[in-house]
């Protein structure tokens, strides 16, 4: 499978599946091939288990002085990677999983708010440009992704681990590709691809399937793929 949703099936545990799909889902922009590339290159570094890799700190022994480090994937640096870790560390100290972290928000958008904020106080309140701010309007597209990834329940891509959040509330992770699809198919009028942009066009894939309105983003992304 030459796609990042590989990474968290290859785990049992749910905190290994948790975290993987958070991730490979933060890195996944640019080629595949490179972004698979890149996760194989972050998880080597957590074996066998990335929970046990950030519980018992074990990302301390990665040394950056006062820059960002080694580059790991385009403009994601060691220094991030050290970010989530911190940030996963105090989402687990607070929360039995991240999904009770997400659940705890009255909709997607909120939790992905309590997420962000919860991985600013891991590490002394500094915000990463790798975890999208809802708040600005951003179409929160790697974040959504990871989301379907642990929430949707049918075929054989997503995991459906998560239970507590319903498959009708998820948000389509909208990228240019999927974008210039909708609106090419008369599925999206607004020309910024932002959080409105989400909104717009998973209400009009809700009209067609309101219990699980994501499942057309792997038939838009392919789409947009082969355009």
């Amino acid at each position: 499978m030459k796609d990042p949703v590989q990474f968290p099936h290859r785990y049992s545990a749910r905190h290994d599946k948790e975290i993987a799909a958070f991730l490979a889902a933060t890195i996944a922009w640019g080629r595949r091939d490179l972004i698979v590339k890149s996760t194989e290159k972050i998880l080597s570094l957590m074996e066998p288990s990335p929970y046990t890799f950030i519980m018992e700190e074990k990302y301390r022994k990665i040394k950056i002085g006062d820059g960002k480090g080694r580059p790991i994937h385009r403009t994601f640096f060691e220094g991030d990677f050290l970010y989530l870790c911190k940030g996963f560390a105090a989402c687990y100290a607070k929360y039995d999983s991240l999904e009770a972290l997400f659940s705890g928000g009255k909709d997607i958008w909120e939790g992905i708010s309590l997420f962000r904020e919860t991985m600013a106080r891991g590490n002394g309140g500094k915000y990463s440009k790798h975890i999208a701010n809802p708040a600005a309007n951003s179409a929160c597209k790697r974040l959504n992704l990871a989301l379907r990834w642990l929430v949707r329940r049918e075929g054989p891509v997503d995991l459906g681990l998560w239970k507590n959040i319903s498959p009708s509330s998820l948000f389509i992770p909208l990228d240019l590709h999927v974008g210039r699809v909708a609106r090419g198919m008369g599925l999206l009028e607004r020309k910024s691809n932002d959080r409105k942009a989400v909104i717009a066009l998973t209400e009009k894939l809700r009209e067609f399937c309101p219990e699980d309105p994501v499942k057309y983003d792997l038939a838009l992304f392919g789409y947009g793929i082969q355009s």
